[in-house]
């Protein structure tokens, strides 16, 4: 966001990100520790993130987990309410209705998730970041201790440090584990004999070590390299989005502080600690970039600053481009109610699809390559195929009843009288109807699935019986 009246540079800056030396080499970072009123609140809402995820595991509803996303054996549970593969449209559905979200919220407020939300920031800055500077101090004493020859203090920092992020991996690791199998399954891999759960063994392992791998080494490059978000920010915002900019009207020229009545320069004394701070390197003085992930550390930096030099705080702040060029509030502009509309409508039928979910999933067929079967001189029979899927968690009582035309259902064997919790039942039975009834070649008849004397579901299909003569 920088005024072109004032700068006539190329963006240089933009053509490579800030991890990447000129030589191609990483560029290590070593942010400054943040302080100040927004670190301070991230951090609280940070810590209240991490209970929920690490609680999550141990919430159960009426002895079943609150949350559960078991992709192998195909069993889900969202906030207690258990889901099937046969529920997959609803979930294509809240995908779709989650990334309209994504797009409306960062047309409003920019990459505000990344900074607030988002685990792989929370973890690095709240947890690992953090360690990091209780174990080898400030970026000042990092940097010291990265070019330092081989000692053993060092030795011993970076065992101690790769020794506690290790485990923290390995906890990290256990939870996500414990929302894809449950808690009770992980807690019988961990307590009983490894090798009865190598399976268990393995992805625990396999976890760890990715998580290791990522805040030890990889770092902010997941943020700038792998996730995707911050390169649709082009798309995705405008010059009414709120994001974390810089005041350039205000600060610029940059000059140092001086103590003369009248100064030809700004506000920004040029002093780089919004830089020193930055967690992925950037200079927010250049305007909006992929790199920023809106963790608010350049604000605190430059509020602290300037209440040293007594100077208004926020030259650094959460605004939008058109605030600081013309002075113009916040507008809701029409590409941002066009969203907001698709949000609507989506949330609307997602809503309403799942208000109207049923308990149990049936799927009748009429066995095909079979004609009608003859039962007696009058009554005539369609072979039919069923699979019933109970998605409570409790036993339920089923039966079939046709409806429409007269007539009766004649099970095949014992039938389906009942559904365990989560259970899934196959049967077959005969469709039974009286000659006088079959009126066409094609029948339609109605079926009903009833569990006692609520109505579960009603099911159209075709009767094929003999082709009357005239």
């Amino acid at each position: 966001m920088m005024d072109p009246a004032i700068y006539d540079e190329a963006d240089s800056f933009r053509d490579s990100i800030s991890t990447i030396s000129k030589d191609g080499n990483r560029n290590w970072i070593f942010p400054k520790k943040p302080k100040g009123r927004f670190y301070n609140k991230r951090t609280l809402f940070s810590y209240f993130l991490l209970a929920v995820m690490f609680v999550g595991p141990f919430i159960k509803l009426n002895g079943h987990p609150f949350m559960l996303l078991n992709v192998v054996e195909r069993k889900f549970i969202l906030f207690g309410i258990a889901f099937w593969p046969q529920d997959f449209y609803l979930f294509v559905l809240a995908m779709l209705t989650f990334v309209v979200f994504i797009i409306v919220f960062t047309a409003l407020f920019g990459r505000l998730w990344c900074g607030w939300a988002c685990p792989q920031t929370i973890f690095m800055e709240m947890v690992f970041r953090k360690i990091e500077y209780w174990i080898e101090g400030d970026a000042a004493q990092q940097k010291a201790l990265k070019n330092a020859p081989p000692s053993p203090e060092k030795f011993r920092k970076r065992i101690l440090k790769g020794s506690i992020f290790f485990l923290i991996s390995f906890i990290i690791a256990n939870t996500f584990l414990a929302y894809i199998i449950g808690i009770d399954e992980l807690k019988q891999i961990v307590l009983d004999d490894p090798f009865n759960h190598v399976g268990g063994l393995i992805a625990i392992l396999v976890f760890t070590f990715v998580f290791f791998a990522v805040y030890m080494r990889f770092r902010e490059q997941a943020c700038l390299i792998v996730c995707p978000y911050g390169r649709l920010q082009g798309v995705l915002l405008d010059k009414n989005s709120v994001v974390i900019a810089y005041d350039y009207k205000r600060g610029e020229p940059r000059g140092k502080l001086q103590k003369t009545a009248e100064s030809k320069f700004g506000d920004c004394i040029d002093c780089h600690q919004c830089v020193n701070v930055c967690p992925t390197g950037i200079d927010i003085r250049n305007g909006t970039q992929l790199e920023c992930v809106n963790c608010t550390a350049c604000i605190d930096a430059c509020d602290g600053i300037m209440d040293k030099i007594k100077k208004p705080q926020g030259l650094i702040r959460y605004t939008s481009e058109n605030s600081i060029a013309e002075g113009t509030k916040f507008q809701i502009t029409g590409r941002i109610k066009a969203y907001s509309f698709v949000l609507f409508v989506l949330l609307t039928t997602l809503l309403s699809l799942l208000i109207m979910r049923s308990d149990v999933e049936s799927t009748i067929l009429r066995t095909p390559g079979m004609i009608y079967q003859q039962q007696n001189d009058s009554i005539y029979s369609n072979l039919y195929t069923v699979n019933l899927i109970n998605k409570t968690f409790d036993q339920m009582p089923v039966e079939i009843k046709l409806v429409q035309p007269s007539g009766s259902v004649k099970w095949v064997g014992d039938g389906i009288t009942k559904l365990d919790g989560q259970g899934s039942a196959d049967g077959e039975f005969f469709v039974m109807i009286n000659q006088n009834q079959i009126v066409d070649a094609r029948l339609p008849i109605v079926l009903e699935v009833k569990s006692g004397n609520k109505l579960i579901e009603t099911i159209k299909t075709n009767f094929i019986g003999p082709v009357k003569i005239k």
